[in-house]
């Protein structure tokens, strides 16, 4: 463990401040070699006394609770390098206010969507011409193909099995979700005999396996820097959200949640083959040993 003065370490202690984790224990025994204790000057310091930290791995750590040394000149910081945090802050302050004060929907009524709502004019074309919903319907399977065959023909042919594992993770947790909680068809459904699933036959409404699929192909696409296949998927995936809201196919929260299972499965497939490439390479090198 090196020593360094405090000048050096000054601008690090600054930009953590409020946002650090200070109760994290500081295990002097197990510190590596690039790990620093902070020494210098006791009247140099955000929260006090510099030479009362010591950074390990990252964290902060004093001993006495961080909010006892906190000063105007944090909170000033806090809000000039850490807006996003701020900003959601705000964000929960503000819906805390909205959830208390909210007229809850009467069990009589249908649920209250803002996607249906915003999408009243398209659903009435849409009610007023069944051929224009069939047209859109079959371009919609069309799209899901697509999905299927880029996420099988990415493990079958390419021997890349990253995207079959995430649809098979997100299909699975859909399903349980699905039968767990099994939300109302919406009055205004528009169906149609060409929409995948291909025919009038039930579905699970929570969450949304057509937004997911699609930003599951989407994220494998960006990593084989197939840009513009993905950016077409994106495009196709918000036109897809628009019409699913626009028959009355999905609630809004069914394509919001969707798109973060979407994201969610991908990096934990990826987590997945990272433990087993991880776990090959120890047998490997165990073997070696071995022989």
């Amino acid at each position: 463990m090196k020593r360094v003065s405090s000048a050096n370490v000054f601008s690090t202690i600054a930009t953590t401040t409020l946002l650090t984790s200070p109760y994290r224990p500081a295990d002097k025994g197990n510190c590596k070699s690039n790990n620093v204790k902070v020494m210098g000057n006791k009247k140099t310091g955000v929260h006090g006394n510099v030479a009362d930290y010591h950074v390990f791995n990252g964290g902060v750590h004093s001993g006495k609770p961080s909010f006892m040394k906190w000063t105007l000149n944090d909170v000033v910081n806090v809000v000039r390098s850490h807006r996003i945090p701020c900003v959601f802050a705000v964000g929960m302050v503000f819906f805390m206010y909205v959830e208390y004060t909210i007229r809850m929907v009467p069990h009589s009524s249908p649920p209250l969507d803002w996607g249906f709502l915003l999408t009243r004019s398209f659903h009435r074309a849409l009610a007023s011409r069944p051929l224009l919903n069939t047209v859109l319907a079959a371009l919609n399977t069309v799209f899901v193909l697509m999905q299927t065959v880029y996420i099988v023909w990415a493990w079958v042919i390419e021997g890349r099995p990253r995207a079959t594992i995430s649809a098979l993770f997100m299909f699975t947790c859909r399903g349980i979700l699905g039968c767990s909680t099994q939300l109302p068809l919406p009055q205004e459904f528009l169906g149609s005999g060409v929409d995948f699933p291909v025919g009038n036959v039930s579905f699970f409404l929570f969450f949304s396996g057509h937004v997911a699929g699609a930003v599951i192909a989407s994220l494998d696409m960006r990593r084989m820097q197939r840009r513009g296949m993905a950016w077409l998927f994106d495009i196709l995936n918000v036109l897809q959200s628009l019409r699913l809201l626009a028959t009355r196919g999905h609630y809004t929260i069914d394509l919001a949640v969707g798109l973060g299972a979407g994201i969610l499965f991908d990096f934990l497939a990826g987590k997945y083959e990272q433990s087993k490439t991880t776990k090959t390479s120890t047998f490997s090198r165990s073997m070696k040993e071995i022989c």
